[in-house]
């Protein structure tokens, strides 16, 4: 019973719950984030910015944000 009970915390605590995604706000600029399972973290496409979800746990502290890097940018400078 407890090894299935680690399972399914362990399983768990990849994702965000559906309903807390579609609530959740970027700290910064107040718009939705969107949630990226290849990553498992919060994206806010607004700003670029990427916060991590940890054993199911979003955290939305600024400091804890990663900037994202820009794709295409130096091929629009020739």
């Amino acid at each position: 019973m407890v090894r299935l009970s680690r399972v399914l915390l362990k399983e768990a605590g990849n994702l965000i719950d559906k309903t807390l995604s579609e609530i959740l706000v970027c700290p910064l600029s107040k718009q939705p984030l969107r949630v990226c399972e290849k990553t498992k973290s919060l994206v806010s496409d607004t700003i670029g910015v990427s916060f991590p979800i940890k054993d199911g746990i979003p955290c939305l502290v600024p400091k804890d944000g990663i900037i994202l890097e820009l794709d295409g940018d130096s091929s629009k400078a020739s």
